[in-house]
């Protein structure tokens, strides 16, 4: 198989994945446990039923190929999940962890009054999600036009109590930033 069609194959699959295990699980006939796994076999079968090929190899292949990790298998990989940015109500059992001084956020233009007023809002997600490195941020922020990327003084929110978690792909979350942590330079 080329490149170009591998990467079609992986991305359409990609795409089915966060809408199954991070959103709309119920559209592909999948349940998610509490923490957001779902057995594999079910999870291939469903694919298929809807006409998206996929069997283990390529499952594997897609996930460990995944730019952003999305996604991870349980040890024996019977059971698969997305690592954080869900829609649906999940327990990814993180622990609180101290963040770096400084993340980012990757946002656009639009949404800065928003932002100046209210601070990072988690919306339809369980978490705000955050990066260590501008280059990450500026990714998601051009994903909606021409990025803007917030400065987070992460330290600083976390020495006043503010919980931070780190997702199994390294996204840091929590759960909201107010706008005197949010650098708009």
């Amino acid at each position: 198989m080329e490149l170009n069609e591998k990467r079609k194959i992986h991305k359409r699959i990609s795409k089915a994945l966060s809408l199954v295990l991070r959103h709309k699980p119920e559209v592909f006939g999948i349940t998610l446990d509490g923490e957001g796994w779902t057995p594999v076999p079910d999870l291939i079968r469903a694919f298929n039923e809807k006409d998206i090929e996929l069997n283990l190899p390529l499952l594997q292949s897609v996930v460990a190929e995944n730019d952003k990790q999305r996604f991870s298998f349980n040890e024996d990989q019977t059971l698969i999940r997305a690592n954080q940015g869900h829609s649906v109500q999940i327990d990814l059992s993180l622990k609180p962890v101290q963040p770096p001084d400084i993340l980012y956020h990757g946002t656009v233009e639009k949404f800065l009054d928003s932002i100046r007023q209210e601070g990072l809002q988690k919306m339809s997600r369980q978490h705000v999600h955050l990066s260590t490195d501008i280059e990450t941020a500026r990714k998601v922020g051009g994903r909606r036009g021409k990025p803007v990327i917030l400065k987070i003084n992460s330290g600083e929110m976390y020495r006043t109590g503010y919980l931070f978690y780190q997702s199994e792909n390294g996204v840091w979350l929590t759960d909201h930033v107010i706008p005197t942590f949010i650098s708009f330079d």
